[in-house]
């Protein structure tokens, strides 16, 4: 049973990371949605081990965990900007992740908490 909740977890996070996606740039990429699924299971596991954590600070270091995947997925994958391209952004990192884009995972992040206690209530 445990297989199939993360996997049905993986697979909302991945499709909630790629519906953003679509609604903010109106394209996105597979890798976004893997991404996506492993962001989502970090945040919730994270979110899950630190239930008395100030959700500021919840939702900080969720961004944090969000901009590392950004990083590593672009490392590998987006090497040609094709992807995604922040080098036209305040405070970018070899155009794969940004300061204003860390910050919008804040509140992303703590939404992303909530939707994963509510669907792994149910499941």
């Amino acid at each position: 049973m445990s297989t199939l909740r993360n996997s049905i977890l993986f697979s909302i996070g991945g499709g909630c990371y790629t519906a953003l996606e679509l609604a903010w740039r109106r394209r996105s990429h597979v890798s976004m949605f893997l991404l996506g699924g492993v962001c989502f299971l970090a945040i919730g596991r994270f979110d899950r081990a630190h239930p008395r954590m100030n959700p500021a600070a919840k939702m900080a270091a969720c961004s944090c965990i969000v901009t590392a995947g950004e990083l590593a997925t672009g490392l590998a994958l987006n090497r040609d900007h094709k992807i995604w391209d922040y080098r036209d952004l305040p405070a970018n990192f070899r155009g794969q992740i940004c300061l204003p884009f860390s910050l919008l995972w804040m509140p992303v992040s703590g939404m992303a908490a909530g939707i994963y206690r509510w669907c792994d209530k149910r499941l």
